[in-house]
């Protein structure tokens, strides 16, 4: 039998899933240290704390893949306890406690005040913004609203996350304001759901004035927007971003089909004409921005016809990024009523289909950047290159531009301009013309 260590805790927060849960993560590190905890994230500790993602098959499977590779550490003793919280151990936590028991304790994604107490420490309403960032020093999440008031029939995050519910202007401002004197340059923007943002705090869609109290935080440079939904999209939005060169021109807006007879068995609340108008009023009020999507393939009664549209429809609007998912068929959410009557192995067919179609687009838009200059920021060094972005481009998911680091010396956060000399379906190579 093992001895228990005598010394100092050391929590391991490892977080799984998208940017919501690093934001999360992010908080619960800033109110450990804040009770005096010695905590790292993703690396060697002896309490672990497991941020886990329950969206899709493939993301639960991690989740409970990593709980148990840490229960077998516990198991030989490199780990003393485990706990588990996020949106799996929310959505699943009687299965959990059944089937995984080993667990130290459960705690869903409303209990921060309990997990906390649970590894000794208090719960701070006070600590405002106060955060341990976990992404790389010139970028930071801004988590603005909570919670989705959508009816979509194939998502679950309505059931781990919750009703929207808005975070007030002043506190994100003073939330920006902690991260600019922290050398943060660029705020990305989240929620379930950007374009709700306000209604339930103001009355009213309040995503825009949001964005002119943000500009005014001095030491933020870009403000970047993720998951707008397209229903209802507060149009006022686009003069604050074709106006202010604080707000980058891109936006993240997943649009998931554009057959109607699927859109509507989606609850997605439009039509393929609504949306069509929607993309040419970004595009008219916008021109230069860099449009980002995602779709669902081989959701329930996806006809090959339907599947036609969604091709010829990716084709026309030559989306600057696009990513494509196969349809997981949830329990509890209102398509699991439906038959999910298209076999795996098609709906991986149908989403290379549209891939492959998206790189083909990518490598043409990517061609016609060679020559032209660009401004960029420097995320991190790799090989023998700097790697950066443009305001068009969003970490870990779209375009990096690749600098040669024995031609030139860069620092990380850094901005400086580059004219683009050669290009790929997903990377540009730059040469730096200004600092």
């Amino acid at each position: 039998m093992r001895t228990k260590t005598l010394k100092k805790n050391k929590i391991n927060v490892v977080t799984l899933g998208c940017s919501k849960n690093v934001y999360d993560s992010e908080v619960l590190m800033g109110q450990l240290k804040a009770s005096g905890k010695e905590v790292v994230h993703e690396e060697e500790g002896n309490i672990v704390v497991i941020n886990t993602c329950g969206f899709i098959n493939n993301a639960k499977e991690e989740s409970v893949n990593t709980i148990l590779e840490f229960l077998q550490k516990k198991e030989e003793g490199e780990v003393d306890k485990v706990f588990v919280t996020g949106c799996l151990s929310e959505r699943y936590k009687p299965d959990l406690q059944k089937e995984i028991p080993d667990v130290d304790q459960y705690f869903g994604t409303t209990e921060l005040p309990n997990l906390l107490k649970a590894l000794g420490a208090d719960y701070r309403h006070e600590l405002i913004g106060e955060r341990l960032t976990t992404t790389p020093k010139n970028y930071a999440y801004l988590k603005i609203a909570e919670g989705c008031d959508r009816p979509c029939s194939f998502c679950a995050i309505p059931l781990m996350r919750g009703k929207h519910k808005s975070t007030p202007i002043e506190d994100l401002v003073i939330e920006a304001e902690k991260l600019a004197a922290q050398g943060v340059k660029e705020l990305i923007l989240i929620a379930q759901d950007l374009t709700y943002y306000g209604l339930d705090l103001y009355k009213k869609r309040n995503l825009a004035d949001l964005l002119k109290e943000l500009i005014k935080v001095e030491g933020i440079e870009w403000i970047r927007l993720h998951y707008a939904f397209p229903t209802g999209f507060p149009l006022d939005v686009l003069d604050v971003m074709r106006d202010n060169s604080k707000i980058c021109n891109y936006i993240d807006i997943p649009l998931q089909h554009i057959s109607d007879p699927i859109l509507k068995s989606m609850r997605r609340g439009t039509t393929m004409e609504k949306t069509n108008k929607l993309l040419t009023q970004f595009r008219e009020l916008v021109p230069n921005m860099a449009i980002r999507t995602t779709l669902i393939v081989g959701y329930p009664g996806e006809t090959q016809q339907d599947f036609e549209i969604l091709k010829q429809w990716v084709k026309d609007q030559r989306f600057e990024r696009l990513g494509c998912f196969t349809y997981s068929h949830e329990e509890n959410t209102h398509a699991y009523n439906l038959e999910d009557d298209v076999p795996e192995e098609e709906k991986q067919r149908r989403a290379d289909e549209i891939m492959e179609i998206q790189s083909q687009i990518s490598w043409e838009l990517n061609q016609e950047k060679i020559g032209k200059e660009f401004k960029i920021v420097i995320d991190r060094k790799e090989g023998n290159y700097f790697v950066g972005r443009t305001e068009y481009d969003s970490p870990d998911v779209d375009n990096e531009v690749l600098v040669d680091a024995t031609k030139t010396y860069l620092k990380t956060g850094e901005f400086t301009t580059v004219k683009i000399t050669d290009a790929s379906d997903f990377d540009l190579y730059g040469e730096v013309i200004a600092s």
